[in-house]
Protein backbone atom coordinates (compact mmCIF):
# COMPACT_ATOMS: atom_id res chain seq x y z
CA UNK A 1 0.00 0.00 0.00
CA UNK A 2 2.72 2.71 1.08
CA UNK A 3 3.76 1.97 -2.66
CA UNK A 4 0.65 2.90 -4.43
CA UNK A 5 0.53 6.12 -2.03
CA UNK A 6 4.28 6.61 -3.19
CA UNK A 7 2.78 6.66 -7.04
CA UNK A 8 -0.50 8.17 -7.07
CA UNK A 9 0.02 10.69 -3.60
CA UNK A 10 3.41 12.14 -5.19
CA UNK A 11 4.78 13.71 -8.08
CA UNK A 12 8.23 11.18 -8.86
CA UNK A 13 5.51 8.50 -8.27
CA UNK A 14 3.08 9.78 -11.07
CA UNK A 15 5.81 10.40 -13.41
CA UNK A 16 6.83 6.45 -12.79
CA UNK A 17 2.90 5.24 -13.26
CA UNK A 18 3.10 6.75 -17.21
CA UNK A 19 5.00 3.54 -17.74
CA UNK A 20 3.73 1.29 -15.54
CA UNK A 21 0.08 1.97 -16.85
CA UNK A 22 0.77 1.85 -20.21
CA UNK A 23 -0.73 -1.76 -21.49
CA UNK A 24 2.69 -2.55 -23.16
CA UNK A 25 3.57 -3.62 -19.69
CA UNK A 26 0.44 -5.72 -18.35
CA UNK A 27 0.46 -7.88 -22.11
CA UNK A 28 3.93 -8.81 -20.81
CA UNK A 29 3.46 -9.60 -17.66
CA UNK A 30 0.17 -11.25 -19.29
CA UNK A 31 2.15 -13.50 -21.50
CA UNK A 32 4.68 -14.62 -19.00
CA UNK A 33 1.42 -15.89 -17.06
CA UNK A 34 0.46 -18.13 -19.39
CA UNK A 35 3.60 -19.66 -19.84
CA UNK A 36 4.49 -23.24 -17.85
CA UNK A 37 7.47 -21.39 -15.84
CA UNK A 38 4.48 -19.20 -14.20
CA UNK A 39 3.53 -22.37 -12.14
CA UNK A 40 5.94 -21.47 -9.93
CA UNK A 41 3.83 -18.50 -8.39
CA UNK A 42 0.96 -20.49 -7.95
CA UNK A 43 1.63 -22.16 -4.44
CA UNK A 44 2.76 -19.11 -3.07
CA UNK A 45 -0.14 -17.21 -4.52
CA UNK A 46 -3.02 -19.92 -2.82
CA UNK A 47 -1.47 -19.75 0.36
CA UNK A 48 -1.33 -15.81 0.59
CA UNK A 49 -4.76 -15.35 -1.05
CA UNK A 50 -6.24 -18.16 1.47
CA UNK A 51 -7.99 -19.42 -2.07
CA UNK A 52 -9.93 -22.67 -1.10
CA UNK A 53 -9.25 -25.24 -4.53
CA UNK A 54 -11.74 -28.01 -3.12
CA UNK A 55 -14.04 -25.32 -4.55
CA UNK A 56 -12.91 -25.42 -8.09
CA UNK A 57 -13.13 -27.85 -11.12
CA UNK A 58 -9.69 -28.81 -11.03
CA UNK A 59 -5.85 -27.95 -9.18
CA UNK A 60 -4.01 -29.34 -12.07
CA UNK A 61 -3.30 -25.95 -13.26
CA UNK A 62 -0.18 -25.85 -16.27
CA UNK A 63 0.15 -22.34 -15.59
CA UNK A 64 -0.65 -19.18 -13.01
CA UNK A 65 -3.10 -17.94 -15.43
CA UNK A 66 -4.77 -21.46 -15.41
CA UNK A 67 -5.21 -21.12 -11.40
CA UNK A 68 -6.34 -17.31 -11.50
CA UNK A 69 -9.41 -18.40 -13.91
CA UNK A 70 -10.09 -21.25 -11.68
CA UNK A 71 -13.68 -22.43 -12.60
CA UNK A 72 -16.09 -23.05 -9.79
CA UNK A 73 -17.35 -26.91 -9.22
CA UNK A 74 -21.08 -26.88 -10.53
CA UNK A 75 -23.30 -25.57 -8.55
CA UNK A 76 -20.38 -22.91 -6.34
CA UNK A 77 -22.37 -20.14 -6.50
CA UNK A 78 -25.92 -20.74 -6.88
CA UNK A 79 -27.76 -18.17 -9.16
CA UNK A 80 -31.12 -16.48 -8.10
CA UNK A 81 -33.49 -17.18 -11.15
CA UNK A 82 -36.36 -15.50 -9.90
CA UNK A 83 -36.98 -13.16 -12.77
CA UNK A 84 -37.64 -10.37 -10.15
CA UNK A 85 -34.77 -10.34 -8.24
CA UNK A 86 -31.55 -8.08 -9.67
CA UNK A 87 -28.12 -10.29 -9.04
CA UNK A 88 -24.38 -9.65 -8.73
CA UNK A 89 -22.81 -10.71 -11.68
CA UNK A 90 -19.79 -11.52 -9.84
CA UNK A 91 -17.82 -11.59 -7.03
CA UNK A 92 -16.39 -8.76 -5.82
CA UNK A 93 -16.95 -5.62 -3.38
CA UNK A 94 -19.90 -3.68 -4.14
CA UNK A 95 -20.67 0.52 -4.41
CA UNK A 96 -24.15 2.01 -5.52
CA UNK A 97 -23.66 5.22 -6.72
CA UNK A 98 -27.07 7.49 -8.08
CA UNK A 99 -26.21 8.92 -11.89
CA UNK A 100 -27.07 12.79 -11.25
CA UNK A 101 -27.77 13.70 -14.39
CA UNK A 102 -25.08 11.84 -16.04
CA UNK A 103 -22.62 12.39 -13.41
CA UNK A 104 -21.44 9.53 -11.16
CA UNK A 105 -20.21 10.75 -8.04
CA UNK A 106 -18.81 7.46 -6.09
CA UNK A 107 -18.37 8.06 -2.07
CA UNK A 108 -14.15 8.97 -1.42
CA UNK A 109 -13.78 8.75 -5.11
CA UNK A 110 -13.05 10.85 -8.47
CA UNK A 111 -16.05 11.97 -10.13
CA UNK A 112 -16.65 10.91 -13.56
CA UNK A 113 -19.57 11.23 -16.75
CA UNK A 114 -21.25 8.54 -17.60
CA UNK A 115 -20.60 10.09 -21.51
CA UNK A 116 -16.47 9.33 -20.77
CA UNK A 117 -16.90 5.94 -19.47
CA UNK A 118 -18.89 4.50 -22.64
CA UNK A 119 -15.98 6.54 -24.70
CA UNK A 120 -18.33 9.57 -25.88
CA UNK A 121 -20.96 6.98 -27.11
CA UNK A 122 -24.57 9.15 -26.91
CA UNK A 123 -26.21 6.20 -25.48
CA UNK A 124 -24.82 7.40 -21.84
CA UNK A 125 -28.08 9.92 -22.43
CA UNK A 126 -30.40 6.92 -21.83
CA UNK A 127 -29.07 6.04 -18.26
CA UNK A 128 -28.94 9.83 -16.71
CA UNK A 129 -31.05 9.98 -13.54
CA UNK A 130 -30.08 6.06 -13.48
CA UNK A 131 -27.88 3.84 -11.56
CA UNK A 132 -24.43 2.65 -11.70
CA UNK A 133 -23.01 -0.55 -9.80
CA UNK A 134 -19.59 -0.53 -9.06
CA UNK A 135 -18.32 -4.31 -8.51
CA UNK A 136 -14.42 -4.23 -7.56
CA UNK A 137 -12.94 -7.37 -7.50
CA UNK A 138 -9.91 -8.18 -5.70
CA UNK A 139 -6.76 -10.65 -6.07
CA UNK A 140 -8.53 -13.83 -4.10
CA UNK A 141 -11.99 -13.21 -5.87
CA UNK A 142 -13.45 -15.43 -8.92
CA UNK A 143 -12.27 -13.67 -11.70
CA UNK A 144 -14.82 -15.35 -14.12
CA UNK A 145 -19.09 -13.20 -13.73
CA UNK A 146 -21.75 -13.39 -15.26
CA UNK A 147 -25.03 -12.30 -17.13
CA UNK A 148 -26.87 -9.97 -14.68
CA UNK A 149 -30.54 -11.24 -16.50
CA UNK A 150 -31.46 -12.94 -19.31
CA UNK A 151 -32.20 -11.05 -22.73
CA UNK A 152 -30.63 -10.27 -26.28
CA UNK A 153 -26.76 -8.50 -25.87
CA UNK A 154 -25.64 -6.13 -29.01
CA UNK A 155 -22.36 -6.17 -29.93
CA UNK A 156 -19.13 -6.12 -27.73
CA UNK A 157 -17.81 -2.41 -27.15
CA UNK A 158 -13.97 -2.13 -26.55
CA UNK A 159 -12.14 1.44 -25.15
CA UNK A 160 -8.83 1.73 -25.31
CA UNK A 161 -6.94 2.78 -22.49
CA UNK A 162 -4.41 2.84 -19.77
CA UNK A 163 -4.62 0.24 -17.05
CA UNK A 164 -4.42 2.00 -13.08
CA UNK A 165 -5.12 -0.18 -10.62
CA UNK A 166 -8.36 0.12 -8.98
CA UNK A 167 -7.68 -0.14 -5.61
CA UNK A 168 -9.31 2.80 -3.42
CA UNK A 169 -5.70 4.75 -3.05
CA UNK A 170 -5.73 5.13 -6.89
CA UNK A 171 -9.84 5.59 -7.09
CA UNK A 172 -9.48 8.56 -5.05
CA UNK A 173 -7.16 10.21 -6.89
CA UNK A 174 -7.70 9.32 -10.49
CA UNK A 175 -10.97 8.66 -12.61
CA UNK A 176 -10.02 5.30 -13.11
CA UNK A 177 -12.77 3.49 -14.85
CA UNK A 178 -12.67 6.13 -17.63
CA UNK A 179 -8.52 5.70 -18.26
CA UNK A 180 -8.67 2.50 -18.17
CA UNK A 181 -9.33 0.19 -21.30
CA UNK A 182 -12.77 -1.38 -20.63
CA UNK A 183 -15.37 -3.43 -22.80
CA UNK A 184 -18.91 -3.45 -22.96
CA UNK A 185 -22.45 -4.27 -24.07
CA UNK A 186 -25.77 -3.59 -24.10
CA UNK A 187 -28.52 -5.66 -23.06
CA UNK A 188 -32.33 -5.71 -23.91
CA UNK A 189 -33.02 -7.82 -20.15
CA UNK A 190 -36.23 -9.40 -19.57
CA UNK A 191 -36.34 -7.39 -15.99
CA UNK A 192 -34.63 -4.53 -16.14
CA UNK A 193 -35.43 -2.85 -19.61
CA UNK A 194 -31.69 -1.77 -21.42
CA UNK A 195 -28.66 -2.47 -19.21
CA UNK A 196 -25.15 -1.85 -19.87
CA UNK A 197 -22.69 -4.33 -18.38
CA UNK A 198 -19.06 -3.00 -18.36
CA UNK A 199 -15.43 -4.74 -17.59
CA UNK A 200 -12.87 -2.88 -16.74
CA UNK A 201 -9.07 -3.86 -16.79
CA UNK A 202 -6.57 -3.15 -14.05
CA UNK A 203 -2.98 -2.60 -13.66
CA UNK A 204 -1.48 -6.22 -14.94
CA UNK A 205 -5.01 -7.38 -15.99
CA UNK A 206 -4.41 -6.76 -19.84
CA UNK A 207 -7.11 -8.63 -20.99
CA UNK A 208 -10.68 -8.92 -20.84
CA UNK A 209 -12.26 -11.94 -22.13
CA UNK A 210 -15.84 -11.90 -23.29
CA UNK A 211 -16.96 -15.25 -24.62
CA UNK A 212 -20.35 -14.04 -26.88
CA UNK A 213 -20.74 -11.75 -29.60
CA UNK A 214 -24.31 -10.29 -30.10
CA UNK A 215 -27.43 -12.96 -29.55
CA UNK A 216 -29.72 -13.98 -26.69
CA UNK A 217 -27.68 -14.67 -23.03
CA UNK A 218 -29.27 -16.54 -20.01
CA UNK A 219 -29.25 -14.79 -16.85
CA UNK A 220 -26.05 -16.63 -14.83
CA UNK A 221 -25.18 -17.81 -18.08
CA UNK A 222 -20.44 -17.24 -17.97
CA UNK A 223 -20.15 -14.01 -19.58
CA UNK A 224 -16.60 -13.90 -19.39
CA UNK A 225 -13.63 -13.22 -17.39
CA UNK A 226 -10.22 -11.49 -16.25
CA UNK A 227 -6.73 -12.44 -16.50
CA UNK A 228 -4.92 -11.72 -13.64
CA UNK A 229 -4.94 -8.40 -10.90
CA UNK A 230 -7.94 -6.93 -9.34
CA UNK A 231 -10.71 -5.80 -11.66
CA UNK A 232 -13.68 -3.86 -12.07
CA UNK A 233 -17.53 -4.97 -13.12
CA UNK A 234 -20.09 -2.10 -13.82
CA UNK A 235 -24.16 -2.43 -14.59
CA UNK A 236 -26.16 1.07 -15.09
CA UNK A 237 -29.49 0.47 -15.01
CA UNK A 238 -32.23 3.10 -16.22
CA UNK A 239 -34.27 5.29 -13.86
CA UNK A 240 -36.73 3.47 -12.23
CA UNK A 241 -35.98 -0.32 -13.08
CA UNK A 242 -34.44 -1.23 -10.04
CA UNK A 243 -35.07 -1.27 -6.31
CA UNK A 244 -31.25 -2.36 -4.53
CA UNK A 245 -31.64 -3.80 -1.23
CA UNK A 246 -31.22 -1.52 1.93
CA UNK A 247 -27.60 -2.59 3.27
CA UNK A 248 -26.14 -1.49 -0.25
CA UNK A 249 -27.80 1.82 -0.17
CA UNK A 250 -26.84 2.43 3.32
CA UNK A 251 -23.69 0.97 3.01
CA UNK A 252 -22.47 3.02 -0.42
CA UNK A 253 -23.84 6.25 1.41
CA UNK A 254 -21.21 5.60 3.99
CA UNK A 255 -18.51 5.17 2.12
CA UNK A 256 -18.26 1.32 2.59
CA UNK A 257 -18.26 -1.82 -0.08
CA UNK A 258 -20.04 -4.56 0.49
CA UNK A 259 -18.91 -8.00 -0.35
CA UNK A 260 -20.98 -9.90 -2.33
CA UNK A 261 -21.37 -13.58 -4.49
CA UNK A 262 -21.93 -14.06 -8.14
CA UNK A 263 -25.57 -14.99 -8.42
CA UNK A 264 -26.92 -13.73 -5.08
CA UNK A 265 -30.10 -11.28 -5.09
CA UNK A 266 -28.84 -7.41 -4.37
CA UNK A 267 -32.24 -5.58 -4.99
CA UNK A 268 -35.54 -6.30 -6.99
CA UNK A 269 -36.92 -4.75 -10.05
CA UNK A 270 -39.26 -2.10 -9.98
Amino acid sequence: MSALRFLYGTAPGRACLKLLTRPGLSRAVGRFLDTRASAILIKPFVRRAKIDLTEYESDAFTCFNDCFCRKLREGGRPVDMEKSSLISPCDGLLTVCEINGDTVFPVKQSEYTIKSLLGGDGLYREFEGGTALIFRLCVDNYHRYCYVDSGVKGENVYIPGVLHTVRPVALEKTPVFVQNCREYTVIGSESFGKLVQMEVGALLVGRIKNHHGPGPVTRGEEKGMFLYGGSTVIVLLQRDRAILDGLYLENSRLGVETPVRLGQRIGRAV
